[in-house]
């Protein structure tokens, strides 16, 4: 490998072998949806939902829109990441004190990551508005609600997996109040999870048509030797409403906030009935990745459509490889 992941071996993560007739960087499990439709009594749609190696497997947060139309936090448990058991009730978060914290209006979208020993889950929470919320836990029996990060309105707040010259790390896209028809991604820190400043713009849409509209930061980003690899949305605008396709970028080791390196092209655009046909068309929306050190293998796993979960596949010496080729020229 020329590129190597900076981290722990994974040799039980999902894995397929690129097929011989596949040109682009990124392919997708000949097992999706990994999860359909109907998952849950309470639920008749799982998607743009997280996860890590856990113990013996794997656990996750996942986003179950409700049978009333509120996307709410659930816990699922994998032994292959594959294959799931979601738990019907939501997640009950308590507050500093170990109190029942008052119950969140809504919870989507959410980002999990390991820092410290200690378990992160942001997600787009009501705060008048959405914003980013934050959780912790240590055992995921017991989930501590901590402060909103940041003033409404704002979505996709993807932490660091550790600290950067003493101080937690947040990727973030501001937003409006509705859909959203803009948005850039920013950079935040914070020396304690509470306090977030030193606001640094890291990446604008740009002129290339597949992400026009909009970009998000997508899963935690993956150390790497050549920097930081962040997998996100990229938004363009149609007739028939949005397109959400993935792309990729290098960021700076100690300094995140400058990007070493952009794509051109996306590197997975919605093409399989999965993607294309559900609640939202139209969409492969990227919120975690579990990878191999060893290997250099990467799990993407995404919300395809709004409707369903699904994985695709790549090393970080073909990403990364795709990424200096395909430069960013301008935007």
């Amino acid at each position: 490998m020329t590129c190597q992941i900076i981290g722990k071996p994974l040799p039980g993560m999902p894995w397929q072998e690129k097929p011989e007739d596949c040109i682009d960087p990124v392919w997708r499990f000949n097992g999706n949806p990994v999860i359909g439709r109907n998952p849950l009594l309470c639920s008749d749609r799982v998607f743009n939902s997280a996860l890590l190696p856990y113990r013996n497997g794997f656990i996750g947060v996942f986003r179950a829109d409700h049978k009333d139309g509120m996307p709410n936090l659930h816990l699922g448990r994998s032994t292959d990441a594959v294959h799931w058991e979601l738990e019907e009730d939501r997640i009950r978060f308590v507050n500093e004190y170990g109190s029942p914290a008052e119950p969140i209006t809504y919870g989507y979208d959410p980002r999990l990551v390991e820092i410290d020993d200690t378990f992160y889950i942001t997600w787009c929470n009501k705060f008048h508005g959405p914003t980013i919320g934050v959780a912790r836990t240590t055992d995921f029996k017991t989930f501590i609600l901590m402060e909103n990060a940041f003033l409404p309105f704002n979505r996709n707040g993807v932490l660091f997996p550790r600290k950067i010259n003493g101080n937690f790390v947040m990727l973030s896209r501001p937003s409006d109040n509705g859909h959203t028809p803009f948005g850039d991604i920013f950079l935040s820190r914070s020396p304690d999870m509470t306090y977030w400043g030193k606001h640094r713009h890291v990446m604008a849409p740009g002129d290339k048509w597949w992400r026009s509209t909009k970009i998000g930061p997508g899963p935690v980003p993956i150390e790497t030797t050549e920097g930081w690899l962040m997998i996100y949305h990229g938004v363009s605008t149609t007739c028939n409403g949005f397109v959400y396709s993935m792309g990729a970028a290098l960021l700076e080791k100690e300094d995140p906030s400058k990007v070493i390196a952009d794509t051109t092209d996306f590197i997975l655009t919605p093409q399989m009935p999965y993607e294309t046909i559900g609640f939202v068309p139209n969409v492969t929306f990227p919120c975690a990745t579990v990878q191999d050190a060893d290997t250099g293998r990467i799990a993407v796993f995404y919300g395809a459509a709004d409707t369903c979960c699904a994985i695709a596949f790549t090393t970080v010496d073909e990403l990364v490889c795709f990424i200096e080729n395909h430069p960013m020229k301008s935007g």
